[in-house]
């Protein structure tokens, strides 16, 4: 699991990030602030009753909320965005400015355009008292298929990556929310 490399408070190193008005969001990756650009993906593809959804709130901050439940065999809630542009092949982290809810979240990443296959995901715990910047290396994203261990080869580079997404699983039944103001390639 990911853990914090500084709170959010002060001065942070942006890189070469230009950043939007509307959210605190690479120029490169403008679109995560239209919600629209996200698509939710609950466990109803297996008959589970959980919800999600993706927003930016008044603040500026994106949100990812929802309630997950276990019923009809349910357990899950995600939401996936297609990216528009290419990552930097040479970027070696993912940063996430978050504020949790106590909740472990996932994040999720997929080398191609397709529904379903190989996902590469990392765990992380956000604080639910304060900002923090989560960085997540190569190394912390395993393959999975469907939520399961899967044998595929490692991530290699964050420039193969075409899609990303956030999800809550594990049996944490209820409401989430977790905010956003920064996902970075760096």
């Amino acid at each position: 699991m990911a853990k914090s490399a500084s709170a959010a408070g002060g001065a942070t190193n942006r890189g070469n990030d230009v950043y939007t008005r509307r959210m605190n969001l690479p120029m490169n990756l403008q679109a995560l602030a239209e919600p629209a650009a996200w698509k939710s993906i609950n466990d109803g593809v297996m008959g589970g009753l959980s919800h999600s959804r993706y927003l930016v709130d008044e603040e500026g901050c994106a949100r990812f909320e929802g309630t997950v439940s276990l019923e009809n065999q349910g357990g899950f809630a995600s939401v996936r965005h297609v990216l528009r542009q290419l990552v930097p092949a040479n970027s070696r982290q993912i940063r996430l400015r978050a504020l949790g809810d106590g909740h472990v979240y996932k994040f999720s990443l997929r080398t191609d355009d397709a529904f379903d296959g190989i996902s590469y995901q990392a765990d992380f715990l956000p604080a639910s008292h304060q900002w923090m910047d989560i960085d997540l290396g190569l190394d912390q994203f395993a393959a999975t298929f469907r939520g399961r261990p899967a044998s595929a080869a490692a991530l290699t580079s964050f420039g193969q990556i075409r899609q990303i997404g956030l999800m809550i699983a594990n049996r944490q039944v209820g409401d989430f929310c977790l905010k956003l103001r920064l996902i970075s390639f760096l």
